[in-house]
């Protein structure tokens, strides 16, 4: 076969010479099949899948303006604790007629805006995002193209359209109030380098009042960093009660860290995580963590999208789903009389 040879694709035309219809006939019975026989239908379906034609969504979107595409930002596909959202996301966008695209900011702001500008000149119905936009350009551009926009997990008085998610500032300070409730006062934090983060550590450093010992690892941690993170919070404080950790990954890591120096959990030393991950009620100890509902995020962000594309007026842009303290073994323990 020549170098050169190119596959012709199958076109319209194809279709309705194999179905023996009109072209504009082939046209309905995919586009507006109500226009048409139930037997017409069939015929050129048939057709469709003998030649391999493929419909040009994009074409058929110009006109209507629709492309019935979702474009789905998330920080990295490898973290647990966006999937729930993103499956929700997917099955509810479905079931409306629509299709989701991902793509991987990799904790990046500059990444963020490039991808951004990459997917708005497709034209999408809608844009998910994990997190807030965090490019004033972007945003403008958001707002000036009509684009629904929904941002997710996380809170704003000024979110750049819709918004389903909850304050991270919120969570650092109820994980650092359990923490006091429990007696513990040497406290530590493990905690990755991105903005969600990051707002954590502040509201935990605003309730207990000072601060703390903190291991900051880049973002998406993981358990060898978990790992890491324990050695250099001991080093700081040999004697600390409790740690705070970002995720739930990197709550493992430093408790296989301290079981391997042999510390026990909680006895001597108390952690709790972010994200109620698979394993987290399973290891050993089972691990304390906060509960956030991802897939009812991933629904909501679906519902929202649905409805401003479908012209109607959303009730509720903003939408906050709160969190729960989920408490296991790793915190089971209160401090003893001699560590107060």
């Amino acid at each position: 076969m020549p170098s050169s040879f190119i596959l012709k694709a199958a076109t319209l035309h194809d279709v309705a010479r194999e179905a023996g219809v009109s072209l504009i006939t082939a046209s309905r019975a995919l586009s507006n099949p109500t226009l048409v026989s139930e037997k017409t239908i069939a015929r050129v379906q048939k057709a469709v899948e003998t030649t391999g034609y493929i419909p040009n969504l994009l074409a058929g979107g110009l006109k209507s303006k629709r492309s019935l595409l979702v474009v789905g930002l998330v920080p990295a596909i490898s973290v647990a604790q966006f999937l729930p959202t993103v499956q929700a996301l997917t099955q509810a966008l479905d079931e409306a007629g629509y299709q989701l695209i991902l793509g991987q900011t990799g904790y990046d702001h500059s990444r963020e805006e490039a991808l951004l500008n990459t997917m708005i000149s497709r034209r999408p119905d809608g844009i998910v995002v994990t997190g807030l936009v965090h490019s004033d350009a972007a945003r403008d551009k958001l707002r000036r193209l009509g684009i629904p926009v929904v941002e997710t997990w996380d809170l704003s008085d000024r979110p750049t359209d819709m918004l389903v998610g909850f304050s991270h500032v919120k969570v650092g300070g109820a994980i650092a109030g359990y923490f006091l409730g429990k007696g513990w006062r040497r406290l530590g934090i493990a905690t990755g380098d991105d903005h969600r983060a990051s707002l954590r550590r502040e509201g935990f450093l605003a309730t207990v009042g000072r601060d703390v010992p903190t291991a900051t690892v880049p973002a998406p941690s993981s358990l060898a960093l978990g790992r890491r993170a324990l050695h250099e919070l001991l080093q700081a404080d040999p004697a600390l009660q409790a740690i705070y950790c970002s995720s739930d990954p990197l709550a493992q890591g430093v408790i296989v860290e301290a079981q391997a120096r042999g510390l026990r959990v909680p006895e001597d030393i108390a952690v709790c995580g972010f994200g109620d991950a698979d394993f987290a009620a399973h290891m050993r100890p089972s691990l304390t963590t906060v509960h956030v509902d991802g897939a009812t995020i991933g629904r909501l962000a679906a519902q929202l999208i649905v409805e401003r594309c479908s012209g109607q007026t959303v009730a509720q842009p903003v939408v906050d789903v709160g969190f729960r303290i989920v408490e296991r073994e790793s915190t089971g323990a209160t401090a003893l009389p001699d560590q107060l």
